[in-house]
């Protein structure tokens, strides 16, 4: 039986845990730019995927993703470690970090909303000077007619 509020708590708090040590204990620094973003344990407890971002040193500098995914798979050790000293549970899940696509998914949602309000404002530009094509009433009305 899966006890789903059980496994959410469980990895809110490995995600502060991992967090934490990333910024306090593990000393590497192809992990300065790292952010812990979100983490999910699986049903049974036994796994967990930490999911992160990188930015970069500067605004203008792209980040390393490779880099930072060798040094949390090079911490991965040393993080479940933490994590199980930190949790107080039977049995510690492994870790596994994968990259989090949000933020890109979010930015180019962003940039369809952007180009889609433009094309809405066109519209409503060429609606504004726009004429009928027949009548005024294109609806015709047969008391009218017979009278």
């Amino acid at each position: 039986m899966v006890d789903h509020a059980r496994a959410a708590r469980m990895a809110k708090r490995i995600q502060e845990i991992v967090a934490s040590a990333i910024e306090r204990e593990i000393k590497d620094r192809r992990l300065e730019m790292v952010t812990i973003t979100d983490t999910r344990v699986t049903g049974d407890l036994h796994d967990a995927t930490v999911y992160y971002t990188v930015r970069g040193k500067d605004i203008d500098s792209e980040p390393d993703f490779d880099k930072a995914a060798e040094a949390l798979n090079r911490a991965k050790g040393q993080l479940r470690k933490i994590v199980g000293d930190q949790l107080s549970v039977r049995f510690t899940p492994t870790l596994a970090f994968e990259v989090d696509t949000v933020p890109e998914a979010s930015a180019h949602m962003e940039d369809l909303l952007a180009h889609a309000r433009a094309r809405d404002a066109e519209l409503a530009k060429l609606k504004a000077n726009a004429k009928p094509a027949g009548d005024a009433n294109p609806y015709k009305d047969s008391a009218r007619e017979e009278a």
